[in-house]
């Protein structure tokens, strides 16, 4: 298996967020994909991981990608039919709360991050992965932590994830009212965490996060402040990936 990381390999600091992926690809290494997750910490919703794969070349497009921890909604909305665009590949992959609850959160997001990557039209050279090592991987890869932050390719599958994962939790605003899922995407904000127990838990919800739990056990909701909760929903393919044309405006 070739090296974690090209040998001789020198990281130019003005490169901003192409830094990594410019130098993979000149030593022979690319195409370079990036992997990020969202939803890890919310108690209701899938968990959401994207791979996208970015051309060797800057695109002034895609420029806003290099402040994406600073992406607002709308800026978000805008860069994701650009990177759909112009990016070489990309796959969209949803884990649902029911497969979070059966492997575990950080099982199933480096599960996610597999398919993710293996459902790619193009077969990267290399792996960039937000934060977490991906072990069993058929190409080298290299955790970056921070990485929506540090890598473009990550940054792009940061906002392909975010963008599916908000528009999915807003149409099941519908199929669930009440829990106010359009508004905190299903994290533990105080007013899911009134609405939970007020309502109890929906299908939606991750049963293995002690705020659901406790519901559930006894009917004491958990102070989870602004952090946390997790099942999936109803127009989800049925093999769990965003397909193009859907979640779309």
């Amino acid at each position: 298996m070739p090296a974690a990381w090209p040998p001789r390999t020198v990281i130019r600091k003005s490169s901003g967020l192409r830094t990594l992926e410019s130098a993979l690809y000149r030593a022979g290494l690319g195409p370079v994909a990036g992997v990020d997750e969202v939803g890890r910490g919310a108690c209701a919703g899938p968990l959401v991981v994207a791979a996208c794969v970015l051309g060797p070349n800057r695109l002034e497009s895609l420029a806003a990608l290099d402040d994406s921890k600073k992406l607002n909604e709308n800026e978000r909305e805008r860069l994701f039919p650009l990177i759909r665009r112009y990016a070489l590949a990309y796959h969209v992959v949803f884990i649902p709360s029911q497969e979070v609850d059966r492997r575990g959160v950080h099982v199933a997001n480096i599960e996610g991050m597999r398919r993710a990557v293996a459902g790619l039209s193009l077969r990267p050279g290399y792996v960039l992965s937000d934060g977490f090592r991906v072990p069993g991987l058929p190409m080298p890869s290299l955790p970056v932590v921070g990485g929506d932050a540090a890598a473009a390719c990550i940054a792009a599958a940061s906002v392909l994830a975010k963008v599916s994962r908000d528009r999915l939790m807003v149409a099941m605003e519908d199929e669930h009212p009440g829990y106010g899922f359009a508004e905190h995407k299903g994290y533990s904000t105080r007013a899911h965490s009134a609405a939970l127990a007020r309502l109890g838990p929906s299908s939606q919800h991750r049963y293995s996060f002690i705020n659901v739990r406790r519901l559930v056990m006894d009917g004491e909701p958990e102070e989870h402040g602004e952090v946390g909760c997790g099942k999936m929903l109803v127009d989800m393919p049925v093999d769990g990936v965003l397909h193009e044309g859907q979640l779309s405006r």
